[in-house]
């Protein structure tokens, strides 16, 4: 999922190979690097793009389920689906704090994902047309969010690992509520189930490009694998997620819209088909169904909320001054 910050990623670094040798040995030792550690240049600007597109991936990830916070069936639903959108939005503010650390200020990485020079996760420019999409990406999109994140809490930087630990906590409860109301769905009438299994079709191939580009063309994943800010390839995670998301599909009597899916006993996984990567690059680009859509709102609530900000600023100084 935050492979995709790594694309366009400079990771050109400039130090001696003394340096660099120390640095890889510390690595290699599984030692955690902090902030006041000295660090190549293309690592702090690897981690700085990855964390600061994964914090981008939480704060956008509000929309499409805010969308449906005053819609939901039921007051446990509604407020249940506020509290994990209250959660994603905590996620932003660990993540944004993380980065921090490498020397950006969250001014800028706001302004950056603003302008458009910034990045987040190709999925949440999929729109939520139904109940049920709440019940997918909690599923689906929060259960490859998991795969991701759970090899990040040991990442090789110690802010990052630190922030992950409690994200993959609040992470798991989103993932076992979409799977909950999949569930229901699931087991209610004809109509709950059609709509239950349109959201699949819909969700199922998006989640999968979520895992970034195919390993041939993730051209920064081997540094990154070699500095352990990630623990596995693209792919390897990509198929980690399908093993462990087609049986549940299969328990709630659930198709995953992939006519190529089989099991392969030789290599006890799951083959699958082929992924559309002009889809994915076109979403990745700007072009996706609601990617202007989902940056019109960031603006507009940043905009809203600068009074907010203005305000939190000037008791900030009033209270320094009378310190």
């Amino acid at each position: 999922m935050y492979s995709q910050g790594l694309i366009g990623a400079k990771t050109d670094t400039t130090e001696d190979e003394a340096f660099l040798a120390a640095f890889q040995a510390r690595i290699d030792a599984d030692e955690k690097i902090e902030p006041r550690d000295p660090m190549p240049e293309g690592y702090r600007k690897l981690l700085l793009r990855q964390i600061a597109q994964h914090a981008h991936s939480e704060v956008v990830g509000m929309l499409p389920e805010g969308n449906w916070i005053t819609r939901a069936p039921t007051l446990r639903r509604k407020a249940a689906l506020l509290a994990k959108v209250q959660d994603e939005g905590g996620h932003g503010l660990y993540l944004y704090a993380a980065a921090e650390t490498l020397g950006a200020s969250r001014e800028q990485l706001v302004d950056q994902l603003l302008d458009g020079t910034a990045k987040y996760s190709s999925i949440f420019n999929y729109p939520t047309l139904t109940w049920a999409d709440v019940g997918a990406i909690g599923w689906l999109v929060d259960g490859a969010a998991i795969m991701n994140q759970i090899p990040l809490c040991r990442c090789s930087y110690g802010p990052y690992a630190r922030a992950m630990i409690r994200i993959c906590k609040e992470e798991s409860f989103h993932q076992r509520q979409g799977y909950e109301i999949m569930t229901t769905l699931a087991q209610g009438s004809e109509g709950q189930r059609r709509m239950a299994q349109d959201a699949l079709n819909r969700f199922w191939w998006p989640s999968l490009m979520m895992f970034g580009p195919s390993d041939s063309a993730s051209v920064h994943s081997d540094c990154s694998m070699k500095w352990k800010v990630k623990r596995f390839t693209n792919d390897e995670l990509r198929q980690k997620f399908v093993d462990a998301t087609v049986p549940q599909a299969d328990y709630l009597g659930l198709k995953v819209p992939d006519p190529d899916l089989r099991w392969n006993p030789e290599r006890n996984s799951y083959d699958f088909g082929e992924i559309d990567w002009d889809e994915f690059w076109r979403v990745v680009k700007g072009n996706g169904p609601c990617n202007r859509d989902r940056m019109k709102a960031r603006r507009r609530a940043h905009e809203n909320g600068l009074w907010v900000r203005e305000a939190a600023a000037a008791h900030a100084a009033k209270r320094k001054a009378a310190a």
